[in-house]
Parts: C-alpha cells; structure tokens; sequence
C-alpha cells in the first residue's frame, strides 16, 4: 500500500513539472514555439511572471525539446562546425528548461532540483559533443583536477573572465547591427533601394553564428553556476529531510521551545526595565553626568549646578581653606600638567548662543541699511556719475568730429 502511494505521488509530481500541451501549441513550427519560448524565458529572468507564466514556459520549451530530438538536429558525430547557424539556438533549450525548472514553487522542493539538475546535465552532454565546453571545465568536472580551494578559486575567474568576454563580444555584435541598420536607412533615403537588396544588407550569416555561439558560451558559464548552487540547496533538504524523519517531530519541537525561550527572554527583560520607563529629569551638570557613568553617583540622587575650583595639593592644603599667601602660593605648586577648563560646558553654550543672537542682529542690521533709502541715492548717485561721463565723452567725440587732425596749422597748407 505504502509503495502504490509513493507511486502515486511520483506521478503526480511528475503531471505538475509537465502538464499537458495546448492543441494550439502542438500545431506550431519550431522556430515560431522556440520564439514563444525564449520570450517566457526573458520574462522569468526579470522575475515578471507569476507561477501560471512559468508552467507554461515549461511547458513551451519540453515542446521544443521534444521537437528538437525527433528532428534529430544534433548528433555525437558533430562538432560545432557541422551544425548550420540556423540550428544553433536550439542548443539553448536544455539550458532554458533547466533554468525555468529551478523556478518552479512545489511543496516537495527536492524533485523540481533534479529535474533541473537533469535538463543542465543534457545541456552539457550535447555542448560536450560539440566541443563547446573549455577543457579546464571538463577536467574538473571529470575529477581530473583534485577539488582543492586554489583551483575551484582559478576555476570561478576563469569563468567570470569567459563570461565577461562573451558579454562583451554580443554587444559589440548589437552596436553594429545598430551602426548597419543607421547606414542602411540613410542609404535608402539617398537612393532607392531595390527588392532584395535591402535583405541581402542585411543578412550576415556569420555574425549571427557568432551571435548565438558566444550566447551559448554565456549560458554555459551560468549554468556551471546554477549546476552547483542546486547541488549545495538539494543537499541542505536531503539533510533536513533526514533530520525529521530520524527525529520525528522533535525537530520541530526544539525550534519552538527555542522561539519561546526568546519570547520569555525579551518579556522579562522588559519587565525589568519597566520601572525605568519614566524618563528622569536632564542632567546639566557634566562633572556630575560623569559621576553617574562611573558609578559615584545615582540618577535619583539630588543635585545642584555648582562648580567648585579644582585644587591640586597635599590633603592639609585641599581640605582646609586658603587663608595666607605661603598656603595659596604652595597650592599652585601642585598644578596639573594641562590646561584647566575655566568655565562648564553649559556656560559655554550659554556664551556661544549669545554670540549666534549678536551675528544675527548685525546681519539683520546690515541687510536694512542696505535696503534703506540712503543706499538707493548712493546707488542713484552713481549711476548719475556714470551719465556724466558718458556725455563729457561723446562731446569730445563731437568737437573731433568739427576739428579734424592738423586744422590751423599754416605749415601745411601748401604756398601759392
């Protein structure tokens, strides 16, 4: 009975990760489902669809893989130059059902992890045929490397510098598809462009070879990533699974009493503080505010804003008062080796504030004297002045006008 229900749920787990297809999407071509698909994946990277979106995009893309192995498009006789440009993105399925697979929420977590763990498997096998993984991911994957932090370290740079690089090499691939495009438009305003010739522009072959193959070096990267970070979640639940079954609820049990004991905790610790609650009146004194930091004195305790001068000394001089000059000039031998504060830390606040009160009357003060009439006619003044110059140099200006250079002058007017 045990090993029908076990069967049961297996079935049922399996019907939730593969749902049935639309009879609409069973009619479509491969490259119209493997559009579909890529857009739901898109979708599902930028965390913009919801649980339903993401079945379907399943859904979409173990069509495609099915699709995919009927047509037999890639064989373990092939490398990755035997595969035309056009089959090439078809190498992404395994990888995008992997990564839509990992995103599926369940109650048993476990089964979605290796699903997933299965579809990258497959994505790896078929780029491995292909020789489409470096050698130094091979070696470790094949254990030829020994596992040691140095070489998972240089094996995650590595990573990082192939994934940056193919980064990179698709959006240079983008800039000048944008650059073509720019130039073919500005071509085709300048002059007619005939039928076809548009398309023969526009068709580079092996820049989209390029395209997708630096797209499946990019997910190969991520998958390696994901691969390994599903490995380290499936182990935690495998290992808690164990837990509770091995424990029975005693697991459960711990977690409570342990949230509990918190719950007691915090409850008597406000208790405790309860009869502080009250917040008692400022200190202003800072000698005494550090008396009741150190401990010399209570909060509670009375206190009057005196400050007595600091006398340093033999005890028969301190204690007692300072009467002759031989006793206050023996008194100021014992001096620290500082300066002493000559007044509080409220004093000088007081002083500051009176201080900021003078500043912003005589700014006040200022900016109404510059506002007021006698600032205007000084202003008036000037410009007056400047009105006046203006004129004495525009009738100099005339008189030039009226006497040109060298009039008067008898020795240059010629004899006759």
């Amino acid at each position: 009975m045990v090993e029908v229900e076990e069967v049961g749920s297996k079935m049922q787990s399996q019907l939730r990760l593969h749902p049935e297809p639309d009879a609409e999407e069973a009619e479509l071509p491969l490259p119209a489902l493997f559009d579909r698909a890529s857009r739901l994946h898109s979708l599902a990277a930028d965390s913009a669809l919801d649980q339903e979106g993401i079945r379907k995009g399943v859904e979409v893309l173990r069509r495609c893989d099915e699709m995919v192995s009927k047509l037999g498009l890639f064989s373990s006789n092939e490398t990755k130059d035997d595969v035309s440009t056009a089959n090439l993105k078809y190498l992404l399925v395994p990888y995008y059902l992997g990564e839509m697979t990992e995103k599926l929420v369940q109650e048993d977590r476990i089964p979605v992890l290796k699903a997933s763990q299965d579809h990258l498997k497959e994505f790896f096998s078929i780029c491995e045929a292909l020789e489409l993984i470096p050698e130094d991911e091979l070696e470790l994957s094949r254990h030829k490397q020994p596992d040691t932090p140095a070489n998972r370290r240089a094996q995650k740079i590595a990573r990082f510098s192939r994934q940056k690089a193919a980064q990179t090499k698709l959006q240079e691939i983008k800039e000048r598809k944008e650059r073509r495009w720019r130039s073919l438009r500005a071509a085709a305003l300048s002059a007619p462009v005939e039928a076809g010739e548009e398309d023969a522009l526009e068709d580079d072959g092996e820049e989209e070879r390029e395209a997708w193959l630096a797209t499946i070096s990019l997910a190969l990267c991520k998958a390696f990533d994901l691969l390994d970070m599903l490995k380290k979640e499936e182990e935690m639940l495998i290992a808690v699974k164990e837990r509770q079954a091995k424990d029975g609820n005693a697991f459960a049990r711990e977690m409570l009493d342990e949230r509990t004991k918190k719950a007691e905790a915090w409850h008597h610790n406000a208790a405790n503080r309860a009869p502080y609650a009250k917040p008692a009146d400022p200190i202003t004194c800072a000698t005494f505010a550090q008396d009741v930091i150190e401990g010399r004195a209570s909060v509670s305790q009375a206190h009057e804003h005196k400050h007595q001068p600091l006398i340093f000394g033999p005890a028969s001089l301190v204690g007692g008062g300072l009467t002759s000059e031989r006793e206050r000039m023996a008194a100021q031998v014992f001096q620290p080796g500082y300066r002493m504060p000559t007044m509080s830390i409220e004093e000088a606040g007081l002083r500051e504030m009176k201080m900021m009160e003078k500043w912003q009357e005589r700014t006040a003060k200022m900016i109404q004297e510059a506002n007021s009439a006698w600032h205007k006619d000084g202003t008036s003044s000037a410009q007056e002045d400047e009105d006046a110059e203006e004129a004495k140099a525009r009738a100099w200006d005339d008189w030039k006008d009226d006497n040109p250079r060298g009039a008067g002058n008898k020795k240059l007017t010629p004899c006759g």
